[in-house]
């Protein structure tokens, strides 16, 4: 049972989000206090009634929290949990899905444009106060996104975005979900998984928004990467180990495919070590696609609307509240 507002600790975990500072403008009257490392979180994590937190996240932090009842995760990915070991404990946890598919949408067609328009040789000729000559050959002249096949795998919130920017720019869009029988959902066309390998030698970009599950780590690998396009180009914004990063490498080195944008990688940070800082046809962002000025008040609507739904319940623990994004 979680404690009632004037007896509630919430703990906010984070290196970098404001949560606090946005979270004290509410004027809640709720008391909190903030943290910004994993060895500040366990020490005071046995004051928390309620955490909101996203990477810091140990589930032997767990054996810190004796008050622990919620955990609100910043984000939409929720992996770093054990599930079982929170339902063991009676630890309710809830994600933040959707609060920042618009922004990762955007910043999936900001990689394609970057990499349509030459935008990475634009910024390296101004660095060196070069102005390039018009390009003869058709093969590496800028290109236009209208026209081009994109194939979206991954048809949720941010797939549906997307979708929606992508065919505003007169491309087509073909769309595989884990249940296509659940709508198309903004895509021309929609498919299942088990037609990936057959659809992928149509696409012009391969743009990946889906969840990291059993089923979708290491899917861009080896095989998909050969049945794709030598012109084609791969977007990823979904979670780094659903590509095959090695056989990503070797692909780009061997011009199998023609560019890559990458706002995540198999580890974050990218190791200096990567080959794939060096490859003059990937685009890499820090992971930053969710990244924009309002996330810490969109995480906290769903924070304030599942502490609600909580409350409500009160004490009728045979018929737990069904929360906002719901995870355990």
């Amino acid at each position: 049972m979680l404690p009632d507002k004037d007896h509630l600790t919430l703990c906010f975990a984070h290196a970098a989000y404001r949560l606090a500072d946005r979270f004290a403008l509410r004027g809640t009257g709720i008391r909190h206090f903030e943290v910004r490392s994993f060895d500040a979180l366990q020490e005071r994590l046995n004051e928390a009634d309620v955490l909101v937190v996203s990477g810091l996240w140990k589930n032997e932090l767990l054996d810190h929290a004796p008050k622990l009842r919620f955990i609100q995760s910043i984000s939409a990915g929720t992996d770093q949990f054990s599930k079982a070991l929170l339902s063991e404990r009676r630890v309710r946890l809830a994600s933040a899905s959707g609060v920042n598919a618009r922004a990762v949408a955007e910043h999936a067609i900001a990689l394609m444009l970057a990499l349509s328009r030459r935008l990475l040789e634009a910024r390296d000729n101004q660095h060196k106060h070069h102005w390039r000559g018009m390009i003869g050959d058709l093969s590496r002249r800028e290109d236009e996104l209208g026209g081009k096949t994109v194939l979206v795998i991954g048809m949720g919130t941010i797939g549906h975005h997307f979708s929606t920017l992508a065919r505003a720019f007169g491309m087509q869009v073909i769309g595989i979900r884990r249940n296509p029988d659940q709508g198309a959902n903004g895509a021309d066309s929609i498919h299942g998984i088990d037609r990936m390998m057959a659809l992928l030698p149509q696409a012009d970009y391969v743009v990946l928004t889906c969840a990291l599950t059993p089923d979708t780590e290491g899917l861009i690998g080896q095989a998909a990467l050969a049945a794709m396009k030598p012109q084609a180009r791969l977007i990823n914004v979904a979670r780094g180990r659903v590509v095959d990063e090695p056989a990503l490498i070797a692909a780009m080195q061997a011009g199998q495919i023609d560019a890559a944008g990458l706002d995540v990688c198999v580890e974050e940070p990218l190791p200096a070590t990567s080959s794939l800082w060096d490859l003059p046809n990937v685009l890499i962002t820090p992971h930053s696609a969710g990244e924009t000025r309002r996330y810490e008040d969109n995480v906290l609507d769903v924070l304030m609307d599942n502490l609600d739904l909580l409350w409500k319940s009160g004490t009728n623990q045979s018929v737990p509240a069904r929360l906002r994004n719901q995870i355990v």
